[in-house]
């Protein structure tokens, strides 16, 4: 439903006011509509805890961020001479790294599969193979800087394909090379225990841009969730519904297994009914792209 949040136009369309924001709900305002729609006397979930429904609500929220929403967010910023940077504080996965030129024309830095950043053992090895740690109870050391992550960031920046070892075939040309390394854009790759991304030399001093997923979810500062400033894009707020109204029949041991059927296949329909709305497809622009094909388009 359309709730607005400012009715003060000119407080909207000031430098400073929050511009956009009739797209989407508080996250707070769908549970309580959920809560007066569906919970109560004969209605199809009576005695349903608020509390119930605020979790599957914020459940749903990060499931349909995940594959429906735009919950994308970018970072611009600059490598560091040391070609690490730690992952976001709400960061999920990445969807693209890239780096921008003079142009602002971005450029894609595709990752680099066959390197890692293991822990690097400490203790000596002894000529058993064994190591000797200081007594039981005691692990062997390591440290995060591994002789691989730097061999990976000492790399020669202009080398392409520098890891398989192609050789040159005829005249200019290789043969046998590998479509994931052909390219000078540069690489990295992620250390996921240590939650950073780590870059070739070809990056320093590049300005990266990182897009990555978020879960939708806004903190309260604490270890609580603030579902008031946690935003639902307008198009998907029937999906939410009945994202909610499935957790909640699903957690009662008494839910009819037809209700529960026609519930699921509702939400699934909701689901994908929100994905085609928040795609955002124009028909112009695709006919325009189309029209480069060696088929006229009519339009």
């Amino acid at each position: 439903m359309g709730i607005l949040t400012s009715n003060n136009p000119g407080i909207y369309y000031g430098e400073n006011g929050v511009h956009g924001e009739y797209r989407f709900l508080e996250l707070s305002e769908v549970i309580k509509s959920f809560i007066a729609t569906y919970v109560g006397e004969d209605k199809i979930c009576e005695k349903v805890n608020s509390s119930d429904v605020t979790f599957h609500a914020i459940r749903g929220l990060q499931e349909l961020s995940y594959d429906t929403l735009n919950s994308t967010k970018e970072w611009e910023i600059e490598v560091p001479p040391s070609l690490t940077l730690v992952m976001p504080l709400d960061y999920v996965n990445y969807v693209k790294l890239s780096w921008s030129d003079s142009n602002g024309v971005e450029r894609t830095i595709y990752p680099a599969t066959k390197t890692s950043n293991p822990n690097n053992i400490t203790e000596a090895v002894e000529t058993w193979g064994g190591f000797t740690t200081g007594g039981n109870g005691t692990d062997i050391t390591s440290t995060e800087d591994s002789d691989t992550k730097s061999a990976f960031k000492a790399a020669v920046a202009n080398n392409v394909n520098t890891d398989t070892n192609i050789p040159l075939g005829g005249e200019g040309g290789r043969y046998g090379i590998d479509p994931q390394y052909a390219q000078t854009n540069g690489s990295f790759y992620i250390d996921h225990k240590a939650g950073k991304f780590h870059f070739g030399s070809a990056l320093a001093g590049k300005t990266l841009i990182l897009k990555y997923i978020s879960d939708g979810i806004v903190s309260d500062g604490g270890s609580g969730v603030d579902i008031t400033n946690s935003l639902v894009p307008k198009f998907a707020e029937e999906a939410l519904y009945k994202h909610i109204l499935y957790g909640v029949l699903l957690a009662r041991k008494d839910s009819p297994g037809g209700l529960m059927a026609q519930v699921k296949r509702e939400k699934t329909a909701e689901v994908r009914k929100a994905k085609l709305r928040l795609s955002n497809l124009k028909s112009e622009e695709i006919t325009q792209i189309l029209r480069s094909n060696s088929k006229i388009i009519k339009h």
